[in-house]
C-alpha cells in the first residue's frame, strides 16, 4: 500500500478524482513540456459527463494558463478508469508533438499511461486489514506504532498539518453565510446549525447536531472550492474531520492523540483504495461516503479506547451499511445530495463506534473487513454507469437540472 500522504491530500474542492487529479496531471505536463504552443483535452467518462460542474475544464485551464487549451467532452470511457483524460501537446510549429493519456484514479491520485516513475509506491508491505492485524499481534505493537515504522520520519509533523487543516476547513465553513456557487443556489447551513445546536438543552439531540455542523461546515467548503483534505476524497471530506472536531471540542481529547486516531483510520482508507476503490465514478459513492465513514468509525473506536478487532469491527459497520450507496449528483456539482450526505455519514460512523462497543463484548464479528472490501468492490461493478459519478441517473435524473 502506499504513504498515508498519498491518502490524506491538502487540495481545494469541490472534487479530489475531477478537480485535484486533473490539476496535478496539468501541473506534470506543464513542467514536462514549458515551451508549449497550446493544448487540447480530451475529457471522457465521468471527467466528461460532470467535468462542467466539477470545475474540471475551469482548473486545467487555470493550471495551463497562460498557454491556451482547448477541451471536447466525450461520454465514452478509455480503457484503464472512467476517469479518463488524452491531453494533447503542440510545439511552436503547432504540430502535435505529445499525447498523454491520463486517469484520475479518486483521492486526488493519477496514473499516466507507459510512464512509470509516476506510478504508485507502495510502503506497506501488508495489502489487507488481516495482514495487518496478524503483524501487530505478533510484533507486540500497536496500529499507531505500525504506521510510524512504514512512514518516514516527518510523517507525524505531516499528520499534524492534515489535522489542523481539517479544523481549519471545519472554522472557516462555520463562520460562512450566504450562497455557495453553481447553478443550485444552495443556501449554507453548517453555521445556523451550529448555533442551533448550542441552544439545544438535550444533550443527545446537542451532540448530534454539532457533530453534523462540523461535516456540513467542510462540506460546503468543499463545494465552494474552499481548502480541504482528501479523507479520502473531497465528495466526502466531512466525515472524519468532524468526528476529530468533536472529539476535540466535545470530547477534550487532545490532538497528539487524535493524530493517532487519523493515522488509524487511514489504514482503514488505505486498504479500500489498495484493494476495492475510493472513486465515486469508479464504484459509486458507496466508495467516498463508505469508505470515509469506515475511517471515522475506526477513528471514534480508537477514541473509545476499543481493541483492535472491535476498531475492525466498527469500520467494517462503516463499510457494510453504506454498500450500494449511488454517486448521481444533482447538476454536476458535489453538492446535493453530497453535503447532506456528509452529516449522515458522520453520525453514522459515530454509531458504527458506539455499537462496537456494545455488541463486540457480547459476540465475536462474523464478517471481517476485508470481507466487506471485496463486497464493496464488486458492488461497484455491479452498479449502473448512471449511478457512479455520471449524472445521468437517481436523484441526477429525476431533479431534472
Amino acid at each position: 500500500m502506499e504513504s498515508l500522504r498519498e491518502l490524506y491530500k491538502i487540495g481545494v474542492g469541490p472534487s479530489s478524482s475531477h478537480t485535484m487529479g486533473p490539476q496535478r496531471a496539468a501541473q506534470y505536463i506543464l513542467k514536462k513540456y514549458p515551451d508549449a504552443l497550446r493544448f487540447h483535452v480530451d475529457l471522457h467518462g465521468s471527467l466528461a459527463l460532470t467535468g462542467k460542474g466539477h470545475l474540471t475544464d475551469d482548473i486545467i485551464e487555470k493550471t495551463f494558463a497562460p498557454i491556451p487549451v482547448t477541451f471536447s467532452f466525450k461520454s465514452d470511457e478509455l480503457a484503464y478508469h472512467p476517469n479518463g483524460m488524452l491531453i494533447h501537446v503542440f510545439n511552436q510549429d503547432n504540430q502535435e508533438e505529445d499525447v498523454i493519456e491520463v486517469y484520475s484514479i479518486g483521492g486526488g491520485s493519477i496514473v499516466f499511461q507507459g510512464e512509470k516513475e509516476n506510478q504508485m509506491i507502495d510502503v506497506y508491505k501488508e495489502k489487507t486489514m488481516s495482514e495487518i492485524l496478524k503483524y501487530v499481534e505478533e510484533q507486540g505493537i500497536s496500529l499507531y506504532d505500525y504506521v510510524l515504522e512504514n512512514e518516514d520520519e516527518d510523517f507525524v509533523e505531516y499528520l499534524y498539518k492534515i489535522l489542523n487543516t481539517m479544523f481549519s476547513s471545519v472554522e472557516n465553513g462555520l463562520r460562512k453565510e450566504g450562497t455557495i456557487q453553481g447553478r443550485l443556489k444552495l443556501k449554507r447551513v453548517a453555521k445556523s446549525m451550529f448555533q442551533h445546536a448550542q441552544n439545544t438543552r438535550r444533550e443527545a439531540d446537542r451532540e448530534r447536531l454539532f457533530i453534523s455542523s462540523y461535516a456540513y461546515a467542510v462540506a460546503e467548503e468543499n463545494a465552494d472550492g474552499g481548502e480541504i483534505v482528501t479523507a479520502p476524497t473531497c465528495g466526502a471530506s466531512g466525515i472524519v474531520p468532524a468526528i476529530l472536531y468533536y472529539a476535540y471540542k466535545q470530547l477534550h481529547i487532545e490532538k497528539k492523540d487524535l493524530i493517532k486516531a487519523l493515522a488509524i483510520g487511514g489504514l482503514f482508507g488505505n486498504v479500500i483504495k489498495k484493494n476495492a476503490t475510493i472513486s465515486g465514478a469508479d464504484g459509486g459513492c458507496q466508495a467516498e461516503v463508505g469508505s470515509a465513514c469506515a475511517m471515522a468509525a475506526a477513528m471514534m473506536a480508537w477514541n473509545y479506547e476499543l481493541n483492535n478487532n472491535l476498531i475492525e469491527y466498527a469500520a467494517e459497520m462503516g463499510l457494510e451499511h453504506n454498500l450500494g450507496l449511488t454517486c448521481d449528483p444533482v447538476g454536476g456539482y458535489v453538492q446535493i445530495p453530497c453535503i447532506e450526505r456528509n452529516g449522515y455519514g458522520s453520525l453514522r460512523a459515530l454509531d458504527a463506534a458506539m455499537l462496537a462497543k456494545q455488541l463486540g463484548y457480547m459476540r465475536k464479528n462474523k464478517v471481517s473487513f476485508d470481507t466487506i472490501v471485496k463486497v464493496m468492490k464488486e458492488t461497484g461493478k455491479d452498479l449502473s454507469s448512471a449511478y457512479k459519478e455520471t449524472s445521468l441517473g437517481g436523484l441526477a435524473k429525476e431533479f431534472g437540472l
